[in-house]
C-alpha cells in the first residue's frame, strides 16, 4: 500500500474511527503515517486498502481487527529517563516533600507508558532515593503503568530489552545496577520490577479503578488529542491526584487554557504542575473516591 492508495473518503473515515476509538486526531496530510503504520496489518489480513480494513472491522466486530488497528497506530518509541529533569524533580524535591509530609505508600501513575521505559525509570529513581536518603525512607512505592496497546503492555511485563533499547538514555552504571545480562537481551532486576504493575487503559475511559496518586506522568501524549479531550483528561486526572499532587507533562507541553486546577511550579531543573488545594473542593468527586483505601 502506498500513500496514493488511500482515497480521501477512506482517509476521512479512518480519521473519524481513530478519534472515536482512542482520541487521536489526525491532520489533513497524514496519509503517509497511516500507510506506514497499517501496511503490515493489511498484508497479514490480505486486504488491499484502508477502506477494506474498516469494512472488515465492521463486518467482523469480534475478530480483534479493531484492537490491532489501534495497536498499530498508537505504538510509539520512547527511551529511559526522557529529558532527565522530571526524574531529578522526583528524587530531589517531590519524594522528599511527600516523605516529610506523611507516612504511607507513594503512588505514581505513568499514563500511556508505551514499552515501559518511563515507569521502570521511575522505579529506578525510587531505589536510588531510598538508598541515598537513609533517614527518609518510603513505606513503599506503587507505580502503575497504563497503555492502550496490548503489544506494548506485553513488552512492559516481560521487562526485557535489547542493546538498542538500552542505548537510549540509560547510563552504563544504571544498566549494570538494575539489569541482569541474559546475553543479547537484558532483563530488569526484581528490585525494580516489584514496584511496577501494568494495566490496559484507554485514556478516554474512566480512571476510577486506579485510585489516587501522588504524581501523574502524562508526557508527550496530549499533543495527539483534541482541545475538548485534553480538557476532559486533565479534569479527570486532577480528580485522580491527592491534594497537592503533581502532574508532569512533556518538555514541550503546557496546560495553557486547558485546565485551571494546577499551579505551575518552576524548579532549577525543570517544571511541574501542582494541584491547587481548591480544585479538590471545587471539582465534584465521584462516589468511588470515598470507598478507596488510604494510600
Amino acid at each position: 500500500m502506498t500513500n496514493h492508495s488511500i482515497s480521501s473518503r477512506d482517509y476521512d473515515a479512518f480519521r473519524k474511527f481513530l478519534e472515536e476509538a482512542c482520541g487521536i486526531v489526525l491532520g489533513d496530510n497524514k496519509h503517509y503515517l497511516v500507510a506506514s503504520r497499517l501496511n503490515r496489518l493489511l498484508k497479514e489480513l490480505e486486504l488491499g486498502s484502508v477502506g477494506d480494513l474498516i469494512e472488515s472491522m465492521h463486518l467482523h466486530p469480534h475478530s480483534g481487527i479493531r484492537e490491532r488497528i489501534v495497536d498499530a497506530m498508537t505504538t510509539n518509541e520512547t527511551f529511559w529517563f526522557r529529558d532527565n529533569h522530571p526524574y531529578v524533580l522526583l528524587k530531589e524535591l517531590i519524594f522528599p516533600e511527600i516523605v516529610k509530609k506523611r507516612q504511607g505508600q507513594v503512588r505514581i501513575w505513568s499514563a500511556a507508558c508505551s514499552s515501559g521505559q518511563e515507569p521502570y525509570s521511575i522505579s529506578m529513581i525510587a531505589q536510588e532515593f531510598m538508598q541515598a536518603r537513609m533517614g527518609m525512607k518510603m513505606s513503599g512505592i506503587d507505580i502503575v503503568g497504563t497503555d492502550i496497546s496490548p503489544t506494548m503492555l506485553a513488552h512492559c511485563k516481560a521487562a526485557k530489552y535489547d542493546a538498542l533499547a538500552l542505548s537510549r538514555g540509560l547510563s552504563p552504571e544504571r544498566k549494570n545496577r538494575f539489569f541482569n545480562n541474559l546475553g543479547e537481551i537484558w532483563e530488569i532486576k526484581d528490585e525494580v520490577k516489584k514496584n511496577v504493575r501494568f494495566i490496559d487503559l484507554n485514556l478516554m475511559n474512566s480512571y476510577s479503578s486506579l485510585g489516587k496518586f501522588d504524581v501523574i506522568f502524562c508526557r508527550n501524549v496530549m499533543i495527539y488529542f483534541s482541545t475538548e479531550l485534553k480538557k476532559d483528561i486533565l479534569r479527570r486526572m486532577s480528580q485522580a491526584l491527592v491534594p497537592g499532587g503533581y502532574l508532569i507533562l512533556g518538555s514541550t507541553e503546557t496546560l495553557a487554557s486547558y485546565s485551571d486546577d494546577f499551579d505551575l511550579v518552576r524548579y532549577e531543573s525543570g517544571m511541574a504542575y501542582k494541584l491547587k488545594p481548591s480544585s479538590q473542593l471545587s471539582t465534584p468527586q465521584p462516589s468511588w473516591v470515598s470507598s478507596l483505601p488510604k494510600a
